[in-house]
């Protein structure tokens, strides 16, 4: 069956869908998907990522709804499916997940030679990255993704693995300094830390993304007093969480933040 009527519950997706040519497929969104922001601006919302409408999905008669493990909650894929709607769910939790996944995107949504040049584009950016990072001391980093309480990216996210291909090691992810893997993943992928742990895991490099938490001055200044030999910056959170299209512009803006100063 042809698909024409695409639902995104993953802004990331949402954005990779207009970038491969399917925009005019999307006919429905969350609310937090704003990009690309023409394109989305007068579609309908169905809720957020973590509070699906599903009764509003099913509405808009979809032939694909876009899922995504860690975005979504399984009791809306799981209503969203039990109500016959096709769900796609994806689970990125690595750069060669995502690129993966775009190709399998591209296929479903009929866009797959588009998101086939998108893929490459992505791999070169990948291979440029590698090459860099490998030239040059790693750099111990941490990302934090929340506070109150403080959160990080551990270990099997996309987050740890773009860090590593891009020439730093996640003290939180399994592979920095002094981490003991499974402990690490004990924890789980977004453990819950405190300021003093951080400390004691001495990242050089910390990472204060805009999104899902929009982390701003006070808490770099907190993070700086806390650790005075760090670089503690500010930075795109799309660009360290968003996989899709996006990555071919992501990566190497990264590669750029991570290297040596």
């Amino acid at each position: 069956m042809a698909v024409t009527r695409i639902v995104s519950l993953v802004p990331s997706w949402t954005e990779t869908l207009f970038a491969i040519g399917a925009g005019d497929r999307v006919v429905g969104c969350t609310r937090f998907c704003d990009e690309p922001r023409s394109g989305v601006a007068a579609l309908p919302k169905v809720g957020g990522t973590k509070d699906v409408d599903v009764g509003a999905v099913i509405a808009l008669r979809p032939d694909l709804v876009v899922a995504n493990r860690e975005e979504n909650t399984r009791r809306a894929v799981e209503a969203l499916r039990a109500r016959g709607a096709d769900v796609l769910l994806t689970d990125a939790q690595s750069v060669r997940d995502a690129i993966a996944e775009l190709r399998l995107i591209g296929a479903a949504a009929a866009a797959a030679a588009t998101a086939e040049a998108c893929a490459r584009r992505v791999e070169r950016a990948v291979a440029v990255a590698e090459s860099g990072a490998a030239r040059r001391p790693r750099a111990a980093a941490a990302v934090f993704v929340w506070r109150e309480p403080w959160m990080v990216a551990g270990p099997t996210t996309y987050a740890d693995d773009l860090l590593r291909r891009c020439g730093a090691d996640n003290v939180f992810g399994g592979l920095g300094p002094g981490s003991a893997a499974g402990a690490e993943r004990a924890a789980g992928r977004y453990p819950r830390i405190t300021v003093e742990e951080v400390v004691r895991r001495a990242p050089r490099l910390v990472l204060l993304p805009d999104e899902p938490y929009a982390f701003a001055d006070t808490d770099a200044a907190e993070l700086r007093a806390a650790l005075p030999s760090a670089r503690v910056v500010l930075c795109s959170g799309k660009d360290l969480f968003w996989y899709g299209t996006r990555m071919a512009e992501a990566i190497p803006r990264i590669a750029e933040l991570l290297a040596p100063r």
